[in-house]
């Protein structure tokens, strides 16, 4: 539209698109997916994302996706989690607490992020 084209016609065009399979929210929504796993975020973060950019994949679609491209969120958290502060090692409740937030902020829910915890056992009191 901003290039002077009618609604109708760029409607059209995309609808003949789809119908060829040279576009699909589906596939865009398992590349984009891809792309933010590996950039380190959340499926939180993803499907606002997604959703920001208008896609709107069925819910079980995009967790299916997600499933598929991230084996285990666990680990994706840990490397996360490493990549933004090195090694682990113990670190004080407060510390925790920041890092924590930083986690919540890129997706990671607060389910996984207790599990993260919990299996790594490096907080101090």
């Amino acid at each position: 539209m901003q290039k002077g084209f009618e609604r109708a016609d760029i409607q059209l065009v995309i609808d003949d698109l789809a119908a060829n399979n040279w576009q699909s929210d589906d596939r865009f929504a398992e590349n984009y997916t891809r792309h933010r796993l590996r950039k380190g975020y959340g499926a939180t973060a993803i499907r606002y994302e997604l959703s920001q950019k208008g896609i709107d994949v069925a819910l079980n679609t995009l967790n299916d996706v997600l499933l598929t491209v991230a084996d285990d969120w666990l680990d994706l958290l840990t490397q996360t989690y490493c990549k933004k502060y090195g090694d682990i090692e113990p670190i004080t409740r407060h510390d925790w607490s920041k890092r924590s937030r930083f986690l919540l902020q890129r997706g990671f829910s607060s389910s996984q992020i207790t599990q993260f915890a919990k299996k790594l056992r490096f907080i101090y009191s």
